[in-house]
């Protein structure tokens, strides 16, 4: 099975780069399942619903979320509405929307998609590790369960993403980190068969501070001040993920690449 998974999607260049790619990407790649971290999708903080039919109707079959899941406020009424939005799993008890899903693909293959989010140097969260078991002990992945597993750690510390990325080699297809907003060079199988990849990048513009317009972000930094309020650069955008192909007979991964289109970045097409 082959399973697109593209990193946090920022602003109005991000969404434009998405659905200009888009296109080529199932045309060139023929994935079963496409993945897109939307949380940073409407103007740069949370995303609406009317993006996410958007990216629905596009072909994207999965959108997950993250520390901005809330920004904007109608995604509390409209969550419970939308199965293939994914808000973090270990949320609070009896917070809206769900954190893992069963998807069917068009070859009729079952695909666990999970978000977890990470508690270093973030907000105080639940355990993230004892909230995903959870779930394995309900699906597993092989024969009589899940064909694939897919979990999408939004988290701040690359030792988090590879912490838990261990910690469940083998018993899932892939872990992706998000919320760095930069693509990382580490795209590998684990010993037990588990992809992994600290971070999936952005799709947004590059020419940016991760994604926001550049003077306003270097001036809170310098001055420590209040300022204009961040918002996402409007350059062309560049697209960032990976392809991961997984064995059809264990759900283990066979093959993680990077993915990158667009003008700032050196293009990789994840050929071979």
């Amino acid at each position: 099975m082959k399973i697109i998974f593209l990193g946090d999607v920022v602003g109005r260049s991000g969404r434009d780069a998405v659905l200009h790619h888009l296109g080529a990407i199932r045309t060139r790649l023929a994935p079963d399942m496409v993945i897109a971290n939307v949380e940073n999708a409407a103007h740069g903080f949370g995303v609406t619903g009317k993006i996410c039919q958007e990216f629905h109707t596009a072909g994207i079959d999965v959108l997950t979320l993250g520390n901005h899941a809330w920004d904007q406020r109608e995604m509390i009424g409209y969550i419970s509405g939308d199965p293939a939005l994914l808000r973090p799993l270990n949320f609070p008890a009896g917070t809206p929307g769900r954190g893992v899903g069963l998807y069917t693909t068009a070859r009729g293959k079952t695909v666990m998609v999970a978000q977890v989010m990470g508690r270093l140097f973030m907000d105080p969260m639940d355990d993230p590790f004892t909230a995903f078991e959870r779930e394995l002990a309900r699906v597993r992945l092989g024969p009589g369960g899940a064909d694939a597993i897919l979990v999408d750690i939004h988290a701040e510390a690359s030792s988090e993403k590879m912490g838990f990325a261990h910690a469940f080699d083998g018993r899932v297809s892939a872990v992706i980190g998000t919320h760095s907003h930069i693509p990382t060079a580490d795209a590998q199988i684990l010993n037990g068969g588990t992809a992994y990849l600290t971070d999936a990048g952005m799709c947004g513009d590059y020419d940016s501070v991760i994604g926001m317009k550049k003077d306003a972000a270097i001036y809170k930094m310098v001055r420590k001040m209040p300022s204009e309020k961040l918002s996402p650069a409007e350059g062309e955008g560049t697209v960032c993920g990976a392809l991961i192909e997984t064995d059809d007979a264990t759900g283990r991964a066979k093959r993680i690449a990077p993915l990158r289109l667009g003008p700032r970045l050196a293009e990789c097409w994840p050929e071979g």
